[in-house]
């Protein structure tokens, strides 16, 4: 034979090969396969019951491929499986070898719009288990058994190396089934696993919505067999949305309370809505954001301790070392933060003892309700108040089983000390909150321009001390049913806003006029003190002298706290010349109205008979 009729030969060989392939391995796989082995190997995997109510579709081209339709993995509760895993489609790529030989061999698995159903457990939402003979529940425990006998390096080399492949899924739903009805948990998910081999290397890469969100998440591990058998295994996560971005990196275990040791970081453009998010809570008030979070965690379901850590909010940046108690009813916050620069109005807006939380039912409840407890401790270099600064600060958050607490126990600022807070306890029928400010060798001109207050604050170094006291759950409400005291002395200075010149000149004129005629002049005080007692919301003047170079003031009436009322009587006397002589005839007056509009009347005392 010629080599030229033996290539003819070979090439028609070949040729009809091909043609058997082609046409006759659907007839094969169809008939000895597809229709008695791809549901069986399925299960045999799964662990879980598999039925087709379609015959399945065998295509060859372009690779050879069973289509499988109406796909349900149920329990195998003999008296009434429950569908665990269901797919309208199933697309299964398959060894075309391997299937020639007999065996069918997955490649790679398509699920078209599956629904997974899970089960409320006592660690959470779970998977019904599936029967123990399955290959991955066997080698789950073949990996368990190898941790067990030598937890910190088991022997990888005995893993099970079973060709897993791909498996993708589009449009797929997770919710977790109740007796009669479900909630929906994550839907629209779209993504795929790829896991070449049970000893392999595995990653996941999906996104979904969650709670109204589009999710992205990515995961892999080194040894995921490792960690399913409750071992520790290196693993990346990330996540990415538009609440939060998140990402860790480091060693995990699935064992027990499971285990994390490793970094995280995490960035939210608002601190209100990655709680309102993860929560379905929302606090009242201003918003807070953007948050970010870093550092190296470590711990487990109980207690979450994240060290060297790097925290910012609003603008905030700090350090220091934080610890999460998940242990128990209500989660804890706890930890010790410095910062070079501190927004506490954020911190005001978020832990003040007015915050409440909305639930999705409409009702609110305080801050520790459903949310978490908080004792922290807080320092900065610098913060700021609005438009007030401040520097050397110390500062303590609390919220706990009812009370809640915001103090600032010291601060440097306006050329003294400051000191404030707000205290909150909900323990009882009513809610009753304390309101404290004290202040050290301040001068009160500054405080009173940060406050926005020109008029009639004088301009002068002082100390003061305020304590509030009253129910409610808002501060107008507080005011108005407070008690307490406010004391303060004042040294030399003037207070802008006050004309005796003008005042005594409008005052022999006999009539009333308004408080704003005197806004053009200030009066010089060599001293001052103002003491008052506090009792439902109204403040009573126990005392308020001042002296002004050869005038004695002094003044005693009510200021309704909450109404922004006035009723006080005043008197102005002129010392004599020579001490030992006896003052002249004092003039009074009246001073009413409203803080934004007070009016004055005087009047001469009589002469004493």
């Amino acid at each position: 034979m010629t080599l030229a009729r033996k290539g003819v030969w070979a090439i028609s060989a070949a040729v009809v090969l091909a043609l058997l392939v082609v046409f006759g391995l659907p007839v094969i796989a169809s008939t000895q396969i597809v229709r008695d082995s791809v549901a069986s190997q399925m299960s045999v995997w799964s662990g879980y019951r598999v039925r087709l109510d379609d015959a399945p579709d065998i295509r060859v081209w372009p690779a050879f491929r069973a289509v499988l339709h109406d796909v349900t993995l149920a329990d195998w509760d003999p008296n009434d499986p429950r569908p665990v895993i269901e797919a309208e489609r199933i697309e299964i790529d398959l060894s075309a070898l391997a299937a020639l030989r007999g065996d069918v061999v997955f490649t790679k698995m398509r699920l078209i719009r599956p629904l997974v159903r899970l089960r409320a457990g006592e660690d959470g939402y779970e998977l019904p288990a599936p029967q123990g003979w399955g290959k991955l529940a066997l080698s789950v425990e073949t990996a368990r058994a190898l941790v067990s006998s030598a937890p910190a390096s088991p022997d990888l080399q005995a893993l099970p190396s079973d060709v897993f492949g791909t498996i993708e899924f589009v449009e797929g739903r997770l919710i977790v089934q109740h007796s009669e009805d479900h909630d929906d948990l994550i839907t629209s998910i779209t993504g795929q696993l790829d896991w070449p081999a049970l000893n392999r290397q595995a990653s996941l890469s999906a996104n979904g919505i969650w709670h109204g969100e589009n999710v992205k998440i990515a995961a892999s591990s080194a040894q995921p067999l490792i960690l399913l058998g409750g071992g520790s295994a290196p693993v990346e996560v990330s996540l990415q949305s538009a609440p939060a971005n998140a990402t860790y990196k480091g060693i995990a275990s699935f064992a027990g309370d499971d285990f994390v040791d490793g970094q995280i970081e995490l960035t939210a453009p608002s601190l209100n809505r990655l709680i309102e998010w993860t929560h379905a809570l929302t606090f009242e008030g201003n918003r807070v954001g953007p948050v970010k979070l870093s550092g190296q965690v470590t711990g487990d379901r109980r207690r979450l301790k994240f060290e060297n850590t790097a925290i910012g909010f609003n603008g905030s940046a700090g350090k220091g070392l934080l610890d999460v108690g998940l242990d128990g009813g209500q989660p804890t916050v706890a930890g010790t933060l410095a910062f070079d620069k501190l927004d506490l109005r954020a911190l005001l807006n978020t832990f003040n003892p007015f915050s409440r939380t909305v639930m999705a039912n409409g009702h609110t409840e305080p801050l520790s309700i459903n949310g978490f407890d908080f004792d922290l401790r807080l320092s900065s270099t610098e913060a700021t108040l609005g438009s007030v600064k401040l520097s050397s600060v110390a500062a303590a958050v609390k919220v706990k089983d009812g009370l809640a607490s915001f103090d600032v126990s010291d601060a440097a600022a306006f050329g003294g000390n400051l000191q404030f807070g707000m205290r909150a306890d909900r323990t009882g029928p009513d809610d009753v909150v304390e309101l404290r400010m004290t202040g050290e060798q301040i001068q009160t001109g500054q405080l009173g321009a940060a406050l926005g207050l020109e008029r009639l604050v004088p301009h002068a170094q002082s100390s003061f001390s305020a304590i509030l006291k009253g129910t409610g759950n808002d501060l107008e409400t507080v005011l108005q049913s407070a008690d307490g005291s406010f004391t303060a002395t004042f040294g030399k200075g003037t207070v802008p806003g006050l004309d005796m010149t003008r005042f005594l000149t409008l005052s022999q004129e006999g009539d009333f006029f308004p408080l704003a005629a005197l806004s053009e002049g200030s009066l010089a005080i060599d001293s001052a003190e103002l003491r008052a007692t506090i009792s439902k919301g109204i403040a009573q003047i126990d005392r308020a002298d001042a002296q002004s170079g050869p005038y004695a003031i002094s003044l005693d009436g009510l200021v309704p706290i909450a109404g922004r009322g006035l009723a006080l009587y005043g008197t102005l006397a002129q010392q004599a010349e020579n001490e030992t002589a006896a003052p002249s005839v004092p003039l009074m007056f009246f001073v009413g109205g409203s803080w934004s509009a007070p009016f004055i009347t005087s009047f001469h005392a009589p002469a004493p008979q």
